[in-house]
C-alpha cells in the first residue's frame, strides 16, 4: 500500500505544493510522487518548513535548551504552528493508453492526496526518459540537483542500477546537447 504523505494546497499546470501531514516528513529531493486519480506523476524539487501562518515569523526558542529535541519538548505547540511543504513538478500522468510523459491535461484538485511512489511505480514510469526534458527545462533553481537525485532514485529501484544510469546519461546527453557544461555538472552529481 502506498504511503499517503501530503495533501495538495496549491496546484498549477506545471506542478503542485502539498502540505505534509507530519512536520519534517517530506519525500527527498528528486523523489517520485503521485497525486489524484487517475494518477499524475511528479518529481519533488523543493521542500520547505516554516510558520503555518506566513504572516508570523518563527522565533528562536532554544537559548536555554540543551538540544533541538528539548526545544520541541518544551514547546509542544510548535507541531501545530509549523508545517512542512513539498513542491513537485509534473512529469507525466496515467492516460487511457497507459503512462504518458508530459504535463497532465489539468492540475489536481485542492486537497487531493499525495503518495510516495513505490519502486514498481518508479521503475514503470522511468522505462523511457521523455520526462527528463520537463525537469531540465524547468525554471526551478534546483533543476540540476533534482535531475541528478531523480535518476539516482530511479536507479535504486532496478536490479542493474549502473545499466539504467548509463542509459539515462545517454538520454540526458540528447536533451542537453547544446549545454555540455551543464550536462557534465549533472552527470558528476549523479555519480557523486
Amino acid at each position: 500500500m502506498r504511503e499517503k504523505i501530503a495533501e495538495v494546497v496549491e496546484a498549477t499546470s506545471a506542478g503542485f505544493v502539498g502540505q505534509c501531514y507530519e512536520l519534517y516528513r517530506a519525500p527527498s529531493l528528486g523523489a517520485f510522487v503521485r497525486v489524484g486519480e487517475p494518477p499524475l506523476f511528479a518529481v519533488v524539487h523543493n521542500v520547505t518548513t516554516g510558520a503555518l501562518d506566513p504572516g508570523r515569523r518563527v522565533i528562536a526558542r532554544g537559548a536555554e535548551e540543551e538540544s533541538e529535541a528539548a526545544v520541541y519538548d518544551s514547546n509542544p505547540q510548535l507541531a501545530r504552528l509549523l508545517s512542512t511543504h513539498v513542491e513537485a513538478l509534473f512529469v507525466g500522468y496515467a492516460g487511457d493508453d497507459g503512462l504518458r510523459h508530459g504535463l497532465p491535461p489539468s492540475p489536481p484538485r485542492i486537497h487531493a492526496f499525495v503518495y510516495a511512489c513505490d519502486s514498481d511505480d518508479v521503475a514503470s514510469f522511468t522505462q523511457r526518459f521523455d520526462f527528463l526534458r520537463l525537469l531540465v527545462r524547468s525554471l526551478s533553481s534546483t533543476a540540476d540537483d533534482t535531475v541528478a537525485a531523480c535518476l539516482r532514485n530511479a536507479a535504486a529501484c532496478r536490479p542493474e542500477p549502473e545499466r539504467f544510469l548509463l542509459a539515462a546519461g545517454r538520454a540526458l546527453a540528447q536533451v542537453m546537447a547544446s549545454d555540455v557544461g551543464r550536462l557534465s555538472a549533472i552527470l558528476r552529481r549523479i555519480s557523486g
